[in-house]
């Protein structure tokens, strides 16, 4: 056999390839399949495991096959398992052939994805091919290489068919530079991916391996990764965030072992797969399983989209019905507040700044935390047990048509709680242009600072009754203009082909009061966050144009007749045209005076006009900056939720109408659309959203407040 290898013609072009697959997938087989190849029988260094190589010439190159013991994952608990795993991680190979067992694909897959973090040049020779098809089991190779950026060849090393296009395939991967594979995550891996990224490359760690393999590899806590990093300077800061990064992730998958939460997350990329490529035809089966079972109801093509849009019904109806009784308590509290704080200011001016603006401001925002809270729960259960992901699955078609995939649903859905994190979220699509038209789109899914606008004109212009139907029906009627906006940009902005990818397909699982907790906590503290930050600031701002300049002669000629009347309800109606020729005098009605005729085909007043220019700090603003605007005097009735009876009375139905429009759509808030400019790339694309969401809003509140008028509204 040595003297056959001693014979082999000397061919400068030299390929070595590390053979790899589970147990019985036909390895060895296979490369003695090989015509003219040479077996070159030893053992491993330091161990008694046979290592078996074959040698072979192929056109212009001189092949070297290492033939690894087979492994089901990246453990330790067999010498042949540690072979594999040390000769993969530390020996000299140019490009791994994965061979996988066509019969048995999601079992197989499960080593494939690990074998993705090893930055090696591979492609994946589907064996058994000939006995998956008498199994009625069709695996589309073709879409699977797209969807893995990863060759996938057909093989039968029994019948000795597809040998050769896998040969060749070897040579063009080998000629080419490396692709990334698409291994994708879920959304909390993802993240902490991201977190470590971003500290390699602000600390410029030198690697031979890409910065997101590291990271993974951080993240299960591989050793050699580890030992790696620990003598190095910048180990002393990354520790900490591996800490937490662990607990995030483990709290995602409800254990406390990194290796079982990872074991999952690739279990859930290879259902993916799965569901993508393998197609298997009729027959007697075995009963189905639990999960099976489930799918066949939420996910079935005719009656799964129903299902869905009854659960997010449903989700509204308690955001609105139960978000109703705690903020009775919240309004009442903030109106005892503000007294007794007012009652301790002598100063006019400091207390109407601190009451009117602090206190009423940021108490309007926090007025509606509960109909939040609620929102992410329903939000965070349905992602919790495995829905979502399946959501996404069975949208993907539907999204097609729109230019978008399915996992774009992920983040679209995050819009609804807030932008924020859907922007983050959006990372999950790896290509830029799929990304970037997710990123624009996301601005159309009412987010729940948006909520308290919608609340309060939905309660001023209908009965609680229906209130909640109105809702349900605002925020479908944004996110399916989201989608017509999506399919524009497609077919403009975004022109170019579709790129496959791959959906998770976790299982279904009872959802962790822990994980619900820390997901609905996390997402909470942002939106209070905001209004003790940008809200608070903004509330001042609009304090401070609505309350100045001072007209003295004005104030003195009401204070004199409204001492001269003797009625208190005399003295209310002085009362409250002094503090409507007030604002009308102040910097903030001279700005909507400024802005009037811009917004007058709207059918919007200057208080409407000064409102959506106070939301672009804050939409939550909107709601306090209502208030100041319609403050009909100290005896306002605060329990009417931010003035629902003034804006039934003072804007016509389809003034409204367009009003909301325009919040629907346009820019988000100041905060999301620093977020949105840092993972969009730049602050071009800043000017891009903000020109397109404010052209999009203004034509769309046009029409709808034209039709309205002419529907007889």
């Amino acid at each position: 056999m040595n003297e056959d290898v001693k014979t082999c013609p000397i061919i400068a072009n030299h390929i070595k390839v590390a053979l790899v697959g589970q147990p019985n997938v036909g390895k060895s087989m296979l490369i003695n399949s090989v015509s003219n190849a040479h077996l070159h029988v030893g053992n491993f260094s330091g161990v008694t495991v046979d290592k078996t190589e074959v040698l072979f010439d192929y056109k212009n190159y001189h092949f070297t096959v290492v033939d690894l013991p087979g492994t089901y994952a990246f453990t330790d608990y067999t010498i042949e398992e540690r072979v594999t795993r040390d000769y993969l991680c530390a020996e000299d190979y140019d490009i791994i052939i994965n061979v996988v067992d066509s019969t048995n694909l999601e079992k197989n897959l499960q080593l494939t994805a690990e074998l993705f973090t090893m930055s090696k040049k591979m492609v994946i020779a589907l064996n058994m091919s000939d006995e998956a098809e008498k199994e009625g089991i069709e695996v589309n190779a073709e879409y699977m290489s797209e969807l893995l950026n990863i060759p996938c060849v057909k093989v039968s090393a029994a019948q000795k068919t597809g040998i050769e296009e896998l040969i060749n395939t070897v040579v063009k991967v080998h000629e080419k530079p490396k692709a990334e594979p698409k291994l994708v995550f879920s959304e909390a891996v993802e993240e902490e991916t991201e977190n470590i990224v971003t500290y390699l490359q602000k600390h410029k760690y030198e690697a031979t391996n890409s910065y997101r393999n590291i990271a993974t590899n951080l993240l299960k806590e591989n050793k050699k990764t580890y030992e790696k990093l620990h003598d190095n300077p910048i180990w002393t800061e990354l520790q900490p965030i591996l800490i937490e990064a662990s607990k995030h992730i483990e709290l995602h998958h409800n254990t406390d072992d990194i290796k079982e939460a990872f074991a999952e997350e690739y279990a859930s990329f290879n259902r993916g797969i799965v569901a993508e490529v393998v197609k298997v035809k009729k027959q007697e089966k075995e009963e189905k399983t639990l999960t099976e079972k489930i799918d066949s109801i939420l996910i079935h093509p005719v009656y799964g989209i129903p299902i869905f849009l009854f659960l997010m019904w449903g989700l509204f109806q308690l955001t609105f019905v139960l978000g109703a009784v705690p903020m009775d308590w919240i309004d009442a509290f903030f109106g005892w507040f503000g007294d007794a704080v007012g009652a301790t200011i002598t100063n006019d001016d400091m207390r109407s700044l601190i009451v009117d603006g602090l206190i009423a401001g940021v108490g309007a925002v926090i007025l509606f935390t509960p109909n939040i809270i609620i929102l992410f729960i329903g939000i965070a259960l349905l992602e919790s047990t495995g829905y979502m992901s399946r959501v996404a699955f069975l949208l993907d078609g539907f999204f097609h048509k729109f230019g978008l995939h399915g996992q774009s649903f992920i983040p679209l859905v995050t819009g609804f709680g807030c932008s924020i994190p859907a922007y983050m979220s959006a990372r999950i699509l790896k290509n830029d242009r799929d990304r970037l038209l997710t990123l624009f789109i996301i601005s159309f899914m009412s987010c729940g600072a948006r909520l308290p606008v919608y609340v309060l004109f939905a309660g001023a212009f209908f009965s609680e009754s229906i209130a909640g139907n109105v809702l349900f029906a605002i925020y479908i009627t944004g996110a399916m203009l989201g989608l017509i906006a999506a399919k524009v940009l497609k077919m403009t902005a975004f022109k170019g082909e579709d790129e496959p990818f791959v959906m998770e397909m976790p299982k279904y699982r009872l959802p962790s009061a822990k994980l619900i907790w820390h997901t609905v906590l996390s997402k909470t503290l942002m939106y209070l966050k905001k209004a003790g930050t940008f809200i608070a600031g903004a509330t001042v701002l609009i304090w401070f144009l609505s309350n100045y300049p001072h007209d003295t002669q004005l104030e003195k000629s009401y204070e004199a007749k409204i001492a001269q009347v003797q009625s208190k309800e005399e003295k209310n109606k002085l009362t409250n045209e002094l503090a409507s020729k007030n604002l009308e005098q102040s910097y903030l009605g001279r700005i909507g005076a400024f802005s009037e005729p811009v917004f007058r085909p709207l059918g919007l007043d200057w208080k409407m006009a000064v409102a959506l220019e106070a939301g672009l700090s804050a939409k939550e603003v909107v709601v306090s900056t209502l208030g100041v605007l319609y403050a009909l005097g100290e005896n306002v009735d605060e329990t009417t939720y931010s003035l629902k009876d003034a804006i039934s009375k003072n804007i016509s139905f389809a003034s409204a109408v367009a009003f909301i429009v325009i919040i629907m759509v346009y820019l988000p808030c100041f905060a999301a659309s620093i977020v949105f400019t840092r993972e969009a790339g730049g602050i071009k694309y800043f000017f891009y959203l903000l020109a397109f969401t404010t052209i999009t809003a203004y034509v769309l509140a046009f029409l709808a407040y034209h039709i309205t008028l002419l529907l007889g509204y």
